[in-house]
């Protein structure tokens, strides 16, 4: 027995049902065309992945429903075609008089115009960025039907992690298992996928498929990469990372029972960390300017390393035709920088103006000056000069349309150094999950590859290799306000994304004072990186929906144990 199987690796729009609808149905045809009798579409391939409070809303379901039951009419004619559609369904449910609203992260197997059965995720992720206990019930049921002659069992994302939907699908006799899913990308996370599939595979001795999903939406990037196992765990398929795809193979019946059949060149070949994180950057730029409608993308380059990286992304992502790029001096700015930013532009291709901001910040001076009388210049003309750029930004967003990409990266995030209303004035925050350690290494990375052919060595090398300042006083560079960079990273990675406490970090080898330091600014700026703009999240924690602390706190970890 032979079954030829296809998953529908797909970018979906959320909210845009009719779309997806669409796009299930053209590849569902495709497939049909191609001999495969299965179609796998992604974890919630209706709604698109996640549509958040959109769920709460019985207008919504209820359309998401109606646009299953119109693939399943758009299907009728395919014969022997069955396919799988991930979507969220509700229902009322009376419990003590009172009518509750039950709402499923579901997956429907489609059949020459029927619904064959409706199956409701079992276990619902409440970590990182999932926050599904908000939204769904808990299913309760199995679902194994028959394709082809086989039998297979459905399981969706966080349900092939546990142990008992696996085993109660083998029980109900799955010959395969068939995992539909939308997990986010983060540095890492492909290969903690397979292999956590490949124990799950081997823990029930069948093969398993899983088809996930692509695309950005919002804070969150999708990666692909779906695959299929072996009952070994051995990989027998692996689709491209951050394309869309509808990929093929055979599930053949043997002895020595079911297998995954497909040619050696259906692996696709494994990729550096930096390319895939690349990828994840290029991807969430372009989705979130595409599907939000903005014609195009503008920043303030600096000729520093964070606008230089970027510039770069956005192109890539973008095409340089839809990219602008402003250079904003003040009476600060080196030479090197505007000769650096204007190099960088030009090997781009960017549309590229300087604006001096030197007058307007005379100005404000000006405007102060009797309120500012007899006191030393600090940070409060530091920062006028990035709001002044603030301002000049959002007033060309306004008027062209295009969005204001912002430049900060993760450590200035973490630590507050950022100006509100000035750098962090924008709508998307391309590298706000990125340690300046990270963006170093992957600025070298882009110069040494063109994965998109719009350049090699975008970035001008000096832009690299300088000190990075922020240029808001005399001879100003990062370091005088923030512990060196490998020093700081290190301990923002432990800190805040690994959640070590301050002494274990100090048993690691960091200074208690710079520690204890970095601690504290993390905890004093949470106020900041509340206002930010959302951006691009490539970590397993970034700022924002993995990190919810409260801005208003008097507990002080440094303190040890507070008593009454």
């Amino acid at each position: 027995m032979t079954l030829k199987l296809a998953i529908a690796q797909l970018n979906f729009v959320v909210g845009d049902l009719a779309g997806n609808a669409r796009k299930i149905v053209d590849a569902a045809r495709q497939a049909h065309a191609q001999g495969a009798r299965l179609l796998l579409t992604p974890e919630l391939s209706i709604a698109g992945y996640a549509a958040e409070d959109l769920f709460l809303r019985p207008a919504f379901t209820e359309a998401c429903d109606d646009a299953v039951k119109g693939i399943a009419a758009a299907l009728a004619d395919l014969k022997d075609m069955v396919v799988v559609v991930g979507h969220p369904t509700g229902g009322s449910l009376r419990s003590r008089s009172v009518a509750v609203q039950m709402r499923y992260n579901a997956a429907s197997v489609i059949k020459e115009g029927r619904i064959l059965e409706t199956y409701a995720k079992r276990e619902l992720p409440n970590y990182q960025v999932f926050d599904e206990r908000r939204y769904f019930t808990p299913g309760q049921g199995t679902c194994v039907f028959e394709a082809g002659g086989v039998s297979v069992g459905v399981l969706i994302c966080e349900d092939a992690w546990f142990d008992e939907p696996a085993e109660l699908a083998r029980a109900a006799g799955a010959e395969v298992l068939a995992v539909i899913n939308a997990s986010p990308y983060h540095v890492g996370k492909e290969g903690e996928r397979v292999a956590r599939m490949a124990d799950r595979a081997r823990a029930v001795g069948l093969p398993l498929v899983y088809a996930h999903l692509v695309g950005g939406q919002d804070e969150v990037v999708f990666d692909g990469a779906s695959f299929a196992l072996q009952a070994d765990g051995a990989l027998a398929m692996q689709a491209e990372s951050f394309k869309e795809s509808l990929v093929f193979m055979q599930l053949e019946r043997s002895p020595q029972g079911m297998g995954v059949v497909a040619a050696p060149s259906a692996i696709a070949a494994p990729r550096e960390a930096e390319a895939q994180l690349w990828d994840a950057l290029v991807l969430g730029v372009r989705d979130y300017i595409g599907k939000n409608g903005f014609p195009g993308a503008i920043l303030g380059l600096s000729g520093g390393i964070d606008s230089a990286l970027v510039l770069a992304i956005a192109v890539d992502a973008l095409g340089k035709d839809k990219v602008r790029a402003v250079m904003m001096p003040s009476p600060y700015t080196a030479d090197i920088s505007w000769i650096d930013a204007r190099d960088m532009a030009t090997r781009l291709g960017v549309r590229y103006d300087e604006i001096s901001i030197k007058h307007t910040f005379e100005s404000f001076k000006g405007a102060l000056a009797d309120e500012f009388k007899g006191l030393p210049e600090d940070t409060a003309e530091e920062n006028i000069q990035a709001r002044i750029r603030g301002t000049l930004l959002m007033a060309l967003s306004n008027k062209f349309g295009s969005i204001v990409l912002t430049t900060g990266n993760k450590s200035e995030m973490a630590t507050g150094y950022c100006t509100l209303y000035g750098d962090m004035a924008g709508g998307f925050a391309v590298i706000k999950d990125l340690l300046k350690t990270t963006v170093f290494a992957l600025a070298r990375w882009r110069n040494a590859h063109d994965p998109y052919g719009t350049g090699a060595s975008p970035i001008p090398d000096r832009i690299i290799t300088r000190p990075p300042s922020a240029e808001l006083r005399p001879d100003q560079t990062d370091q005088d306000s923030l512990p060196p960079y490998d020093i700081l990273d290190g301990i923002l990675a432990r800190y805040m994304q690994d959640d070590e406490g301050i002494d274990e970090i100090i048993a690691a080898g960091y200074e208690r004072a710079v520690v204890e330091r970095v601690a504290r600014l993390i905890k004093i700026n949470e106020y900041k990186r509340r206002q930010a703009p959302v951006g691009i999240r490539v970590t397993h924690r970034s700022f924002g929906k993995d990190w919810r602390y409260p801005i208003t706190s008097k507990f002080n970890e440094t303190a040890g144990a507070q008593k009454p």
